[in-house]
């Protein structure tokens, strides 16, 4: 008999299981930038992180009933420390900078930078996990980045893209990497959690219940003593914007946020969060047929650039 909170995958290869999660939360997580574009747009990044994590909350409680059957996770304090400094740098402090950055600068460019973040997350796992970062992977690291770079550079006329300022576009890139740094050392932070007790693994729904309701309370917290909260009360009263919240919300920090967990677990988590980075690859297409933005071919080569370099992260 297994242990509580401890998980099963029979005669699945647990990398397999891993990385097929990793490539899941991609597709999730592009779907969500659109969401929480749109919904930033009408109500504000700042009500969109805090209600997001709220309504997430809320979805994962009841999973976590249904499945596990308790409505808060069993775990140690030292457990529910490092899934809550994990929620609060990667949802509360992360996605909040990511959120503004897509306000700021688009869903395409925004994604493109965030796919720097298995670098941060590469650096932090071999500091405090010592999962080593081979020489392919430095290699792929530095192909990626490359990638990241060409596309950035795009100018955006080419890049059928709305123009903007060159100070509105600085500070989106720099909460874009905020974000990145955000999410790759939360991710190593919720490693670190869900392994601290051997005897009692932590299930993925399990840590992300605990990072989602520590990184809601950092959110409004940080809202009310900001003097937000009047803000936050208006928000709500735009049910497009708060509809969209919604949708963003079950698809991301529900199901993105979950198998992210997922694939922490059962693979390294350089690996994990690079097969977490492909947004900048799909989200082409969506904007594509979306919003009739045809990227350049120098941003399509910028992409696959990008992709080549994962694809090395991944082999290695």
């Amino acid at each position: 008999m297994r242990p509580y909170n401890t998980i099963a995958v029979n005669d699945l290869d647990p990398n397999i299981v891993g990385e097929t999660a990793a490539v899941a939360t991609s597709c999730l997580w592009t779907i969500t930038s659109l969401f929480f574009t749109s919904a930033g747009k009408k109500i504000g990044s700042l009500s969109v992180n805090a209600y997001r994590t709220v309504m997430a909350v809320g979805f994962l409680v009841l999973t976590h009933a249904i499945l596990l059957g308790t409505i808060l996770p069993m775990a140690t304090n030292e457990q529910w420390f490092w899934m809550g400094v994990s929620g609060v740098v990667g949802l509360g402090i992360g996605d909040l900078a990511y959120f503004g950055a897509l306000v700021a600068i688009g869903p395409r460019r925004s994604v493109l930078l965030m796919a720097s973040s298995p670098i941060f997350t590469s650096i932090v796992a071999y500091l405090m996990l010592g999962e080593t970062i081979p020489g392919l992977a430095i290699l792929g690291i530095a192909i990626t980045l490359g990638g990241i770079v060409v596309v950035i550079l795009e100018e955006e006329e080419r890049s059928g893209e709305a123009p903007v300022s060159k100070r509105l576009r600085s500070y989106g890139v720099f909460l874009a990497l905020i974000g990145a740094i955000g999410q790759g050392v939360g991710l190593v932070l919720s490693k670190k959690g869900i392994y601290l007790n051997p005897e009692m693994t932590l299930d993925p729904l399990s840590a992300t219940l605990m990072r989602m309701i520590l990184g809601a309370l950092f959110v409004w917290i940080i809202a009310a003593v900001a003097k937000r909260l009047p803000e936050l009360r208006k928000a709500i009263k735009s049910k497009e914007g708060i509809r969209q919240t919604a949708a963003g919300a079950f698809v991301g920090p529900f199901l993105g946020v979950t198998l992210s967990m997922v694939a922490v677990t059962y693979s390294s988590a350089g690996i994990a969060q690079t097969l977490m980075s492909l947004m900048p690859v799909l989200i082409i297409p969506v904007v594509w047929v979306l919003y009739k933005q045809r990227t350049s071919l120098r941003g399509i080569l910028g992409a696959a650039v990008a992709v080549i370099g994962v694809a090395i992260l991944f082999l290695t």
